[in-house]
């Protein structure tokens, strides 16, 4: 199983993206900015989006792919987005209203869209893309609604936590799985943790409370900083964390799950800074 890291990052400026995995070639896990390096071909490969939530950071990428392959997937099913409810009527009402975005369900006509708005529920199992990935949906505490992904993988589960504050039900749905990959997000550093509460995202001191939770074995990697904040996130987690090894993702990264060489102890890693 191939994930590809198209973006990583909380917010955009040079060299960084907004977040969005490539599973295979044909499943989009979240839809920021990071879409837009993909070609043409690759775009029209994809076949289902799964979203963790509404925020635009998270969304983006959706319309202007839909708007891009159209005319190449004539003549095959629309490209279903999965999402809760909740944020699939965000993007009736506010994105795909024919005012800020045309609608991209009902075009180039209505009973042949290029998109396909599809619900799903917390604790669902989908089975999606050639290969059939099986993919569980996770709570997520955000300020809207929000869900993670868990995808099988032949040496355990890859999981993404979404944007998440503190989470103690992250745990409670992921006990008895192998979990391989933990990527989880961390959006400002100490100096914001008012913000980062109010906001529902971690911040070192709630990201380090949370790991105390994590299975040992897993690779944890690190998402969704925001720009120009790395150097004292990292610092500030190596502090508090300084026997366990963190990963930070970065755009164009591809993670390999369920080859043995892919999958390394936490504790093998170097700390990143």
């Amino acid at each position: 199983m191939s994930i590809r890291v198209l973006g990583c990052s909380g917010s955009i400026a040079r060299g960084c993206r907004t977040t969005a995995f490539l599973l295979d070639d044909d499943i989009l896990i979240d839809a920021g900015t990071g879409v837009g390096d993909l070609g043409l071909d690759e775009l029209s490969r994809i076949d289902h989006i799964l979203l963790s939530h509404a925020h635009l950071d998270h969304v983006l990428g959706v319309p202007l792919l839909a708007d891009s392959v159209m005319r190449r997937r004539a003549g095959r099913p629309p490209i279903q987005v999965h999402a809760l409810p909740e944020t699939l009527d965000v993007l009736r009402k506010h994105l795909f209203n024919d005012q800020l975005w045309p609608d991209f369900t009902r075009l180039p006509r209505a009973d042949e869209p290029v998109l396909s708005l599809v619900p799903l529920q917390l604790g669902d199992t989908l089975s999606l893309g050639a290969a059939q990935r099986q993919i569980s949906v996770l709570p997520a505490r955000h300020s809207v609604p929000a869900v993670g992904y868990a995808v099988a993988g032949g040496s355990g589960w890859w999981v993404y936590t979404g944007d998440t504050g503190p989470n103690p039900a992250l745990w409670q749905a992921l006990k008895g799985r192998t979990v391989s990959h933990l990527v989880i997000e961390i959006a400002f550093p100490e100096s914001e943790r008012a913000l980062a509460s109010a906001s529902q995202h971690h911040c070192p001191s709630t990201l380090a409370d949370e790991l105390r939770h994590a299975p040992p074995g897993l690779q944890v990697q690190l998402t969704h900083i925001k720009p120009g904040e790395m150097p004292a996130v990292m610092a500030e987690l190596h502090r508090r964390l300084p026997d366990v090894a963190l990963q930070t993702l970065r755009a164009g990264q591809r993670i390999v799950v369920g080859r043995p060489d892919a999958v390394l102890n936490a504790a093998s890693l170097a700390p990143a800074h």
